[in-house]
């Protein structure tokens, strides 16, 4: 299973990465919205772990995208937002 972990805090990024990596799953790792889009629109993941804050870019826009080139997998939404407006 290929695993693409968008997530711009390097300490839970890396944590998330070796955690999955000891369960033998393929892991690519990046941080920014520009590194996450150029990673999907070349290959294909079978699970998406999506940070929505991004320093450069709105992770929901990454959903959007996703959603509309057909991206049928799990996508894993990470977020610190704990508001009930952010949750829904």
């Amino acid at each position: 299973m290929k695993i693409l972990i968008i997530e711009d805090e390097k300490d839970m990024r890396q944590n998330m990465q070796a955690t999955l990596e000891k369960e033998n799953f393929l892991v690519e790792p990046v941080a920014t919205y520009e590194e996450a889009m150029s990673k999907i629109g070349v290959y294909d993941y079978d699970c998406i772990l999506l940070d929505i804050g991004l320093p450069d870019g709105n992770g929901l826009e990454i959903l959007r995208i996703l959603k509309d080139k057909g991206f049928s997998d799990s996508v894993i939404i990470v977020s610190a937002k704990d508001s009930l407006d952010d949750k829904v």
